[in-house]
């Protein structure tokens, strides 16, 4: 099955409002792809993925990246002195007391800085290649169906999510699938409610795209019963 396939998979077993999205990383030292274009202005990643779910496909060089803190979650900067301490999140009101910021800011996963170069976002159905990660904008009811669902549908087992109040997309939905090879959930973040459409019913949900697969083949077969029949009532 092509990634168009997973992807309408998806968006008609689920009923999704947006399509899933593919998510590539660009090692330092590569090439930026050809078949989609950089944005015209700046633009955060998690807006690139929001954008991405309707329609849009971008690759963004590093200089493109608005969002200092999502490009250092992504290996293409330095995290800045003030987020890395705490500060910029305490003056925020994200945290009570700057130790707290700059504790949970240690322990957010990101990628060597460095390491890569720029992202490209597109909706999977238009993502040329083969994504790092795919990201699933949706409502709780939905991503259960993925997860823990679908996840554990062939070999059981249980769900651990690692997630924090900031750098919601960057971090928790790509960086964590990337690094960990493991599905996160995000609850979203301030930075990505605020300048995004995202709804307040909706959360993020990374998956790695080598577990990507098994996982929509799971939901065609659970849609096939399970699915509808806990969506009548009564």
């Amino acid at each position: 099955m092509s990634y168009s396939k997973y992807s309408k998979t998806l968006v008609e077993a689920l009923g999704l409002s947006g399509e899933p999205v593919g998510v590539g990383l660009i090692e330092s030292g590569g090439k930026m792809p050809s078949w989609c274009d950089a944005p015209e202005k700046p633009v955060r990643h998690c807006q690139s993925i929001m954008r991405a779910r309707r329609g849009e496909s971008m690759a963004i060089p590093a200089e493109k990246h608005m969002c200092g803190i999502g490009a250092a979650a992504l290996g293409m900067a330095e995290l800045g002195d003030e987020v890395r301490s705490g500060e910029f999140h305490t003056k925020m009101g994200l945290y009570g007391a700057k130790e707290a910021a700059g504790v949970t800011m240690e322990l957010n996963p990101s990628l060597p800085p460095g390491s890569t170069m720029g992202t490209v976002v597109a909706p999977l159905s238009r993502y040329e290649g083969e994504p790092d990660v795919v990201v699933v904008v949706a409502q709780p009811e939905q991503v259960y169906w993925l997860l823990p669902v679908a996840l554990t549908y062939r070999a059981g087992g249980r769900s651990m999510m690692d997630l924090a109040s900031v750098q919601a997309a960057c971090a928790d939905a790509t960086a964590v699938p990337y690094l960990c090879q493991h599905c996160n959930l995000s609850l979203g973040c301030f930075g990505c409610r605020k300048s995004t459409d995202m709804e307040p019913q909706e959360m993020l949900l990374g998956i790695p795209a080598a577990l990507f697969p098994e996982m929509v083949e799971a939901v065609e077969e659970l849609a096939e019963g399970p699915i509808p029949k806990s969506r009548v009532k009564g």
